[in-house]
């Protein structure tokens, strides 16, 4: 799941936003299940600072049912290139998500599991690679006054699909793991629909998720972003930036230099 600094902000906005008024006419008691969704347009998809299209447009969808218990499932969806599938017929990548998220004292604990999918990613028959791979995920976040500042840690225990080949030449590769440290700042600029946002994040192999062109085994990954709401719509603009080379391997294009994202999303 690529939980976006545009579905931060929007959520982040709308709750400060909202005005609080004395209304003693009874109400409903909320559902049990809650469901929310979400469609976005971007120009370019970046996964952790890398771009996951060769800097070409995305379009993504998401979909989340949350039980008042705090659990919640979800289906992320994206549009990807060859650089993530390794195979030209694959150009999709599906998160399913399963956690548990609750809220003590202004303080939210968010804890699940990641299963990254790509269709379609058999490059030849009887070819033995292996694309998708599971990540498990906790984070937590405060608020201060106007600004949320969250700790993410992601890690991914040995998988094939991790390997430096992901067992394109043989079944039997050695396995892989990756572990990523992220911060992230949002701010609601008070009384008008702006946000801000700031992300740092750095990712440690060797896996095929840290390893770039010069044979580095970690490196890190930055941005700076503003939003813009209006209505069901946010629109945003984001800088990115990372220390690594990955390159393209049919285009041999730098896939993750500096660059600017912008999006359109609704939430619904």
């Amino acid at each position: 799941m690529r939980f976006s600094m545009i579905s931060l902000s929007a959520l982040m906005l709308a709750s400060a936003a909202t005005p609080a008024f004395a209304d003693d006419a009874p109400t409903a008691p909320p559902p049990a299940i809650t469901i929310n969704g979400s469609a976005t347009v971007v120009s370019d998809y970046r996964f952790r600072g890398v771009s996951q299209t060769d800097k070409n447009v995305a379009i993504q969808g998401s979909i989340t049912l949350t039980h008042e218990s705090g659990l919640y499932v979800s289906v992320w969806g994206s549009s990807v290139d060859s650089y993530v599938t390794a195979s030209q017929a694959g150009h999709q990548e599906v998160d399913i998500i399963g956690g548990y998220k609750k809220t003590w004292n202004g303080t939210t604990f968010d804890v699940g599991v990641l299963y990254y999918v790509y269709p379609k990613t058999k490059f030849l028959p009887g070819d033995m690679s292996s694309s998708n791979f599971f990540e498990p995920y906790f984070d937590i976040s405060h608020t201060f006054g106007p600004v949320t500042a969250k700790a993410t840690v992601n890690y991914a225990p040995k998988q094939k699909a991790l390997a430096l080949d992901q067992g394109f030449f043989s079944g039997s590769s050695a396995k892989e793991d990756n572990v990523y440290l992220a911060g992230d700042f949002s701010a609601a600029i008070p009384h008008t629909p702006v946000g801000l946002t700031a992300h740092i994040g750095h990712t440690w192999g060797p896996s095929w998720l840290a390893t770039d062109a010069t044979g580095s085994t970690e490196y890190t990954d930055w941005g700076l972003g503003a939003t813009y709401t209006w209505k069901s719509l946010t629109f945003g603009v984001s800088y990115v930036d990372t220390d690594a080379d990955f390159r393209d391997a049919y285009t041999n294009g730098k896939i993750s230099n500096a660059g600017v994202v912008g999006t359109i999303g609704v939430s619904f």
